[in-house]
């Protein structure tokens, strides 16, 4: 049995988290909701944006579990930060998302999106070192999820509806987004956090949404999804460009890229 959900006249701090996996539509409904209801949107940095800094050179695809575990470290942090103040907020996420994928990882295999001989090369690669990554996961996910237990009044889920983006960058397989969407459900009730599944067009969510929690609005629903499809594109942009701009100047030996390749 569901949990029943605060509403917003009861509970003007309202701290509500939106979870979804990749291709969810998880941005744009976060960003039009916060827009509709003028409630802050709070968010980590894509693992795209954070590489440039903590691991420079490198794609997404071609990190090891160490660099895996300092890129989601790094996440964590951006969202306790984020969602540090007392006010409500709406989260693009929420703290166990990263435990859930790295747990995926654990599960589908390290680099999920590459050929199916390429992970079984890993696989074999990484007898020996699994084990201590997969009790390092273990307790990442204890300590998120009780994390989330004492950040968020409630949880929105939106389940896998549409495609996946195929971006090229996205280090996924459809096997591995449903095991991460299962995860993440998983979760929200092994929290007992009270939460609602909402799917359908974004402009639906957003009704059901503000429906559900009685949440204000002060943009109209129609005009606050454009906003928000504007600022999700932009974002994109800017953030292919950045990616074609550090691609230009990778420029690593064949040799290299192996290294890189077969590093459990």
């Amino acid at each position: 049995m569901q949990l029943e959900v605060p509403k917003w006249g009861d509970k003007p701090d309202l701290k509500l988290a939106i979870s979804g996996t990749y291709s969810t539509g998880k941005s744009t409904t976060t960003e039009a909701l916060a827009i509709a209801t003028g409630i802050p949107r709070t968010h980590a940095k894509t693992s795209r944006e954070l590489l440039v800094d903590l691991v420079p050179g490198k794609t997404v695809m071609e990190l090891n579990a160490m660099e895996l575990v300092k890129l989601g470290l790094r996440r964590y942090e951006e969202r306790l930060v984020n969602e540090a103040g007392t006010g409500a907020f709406i989260s693009d996420g929420g703290v166990f998302h990263e435990w859930v994928y790295f747990e995926a990882r654990m599960r589908v295999g390290i680099n999920p999106g590459m050929p199916w001989w390429f992970q079984g090369v890993k696989k074999t690669l990484g007898v020996v070192s699994k084990g201590f990554y997969q009790k390092y996961t273990n307790t990442l996910g204890e300590i998120q999820k009780d994390r989330a237990k004492r950040s968020y009044d409630a949880f929105v889920h939106l389940p896998v509806e549409f495609d996946m983006d195929r971006d090229g960058h996205r280090p996924v397989s459809e096997k591995f987004r449903r095991l991460s969407d299962e995860l993440l459900l998983g979760a929200l009730e092994e929290t007992k956090i009270p939460y609602r599944i909402v799917g359908g067009p974004i402009p639906q969510r957003i009704e059901k949404i503000v429906e559900i929690f009685e949440l204000p609005l002060v943009v109209p629903v129609k005009e606050a999804i454009e906003e928000a499809e504007r600022r999700v594109a932009a974002d994109a942009s800017d953030l292919q460009r950045n990616l074609a701009f550090m691609a230009s100047r990778r420029q690593k030996s064949f040799g290299r890229r192996l290294a890189y390749a077969f590093r459990y």
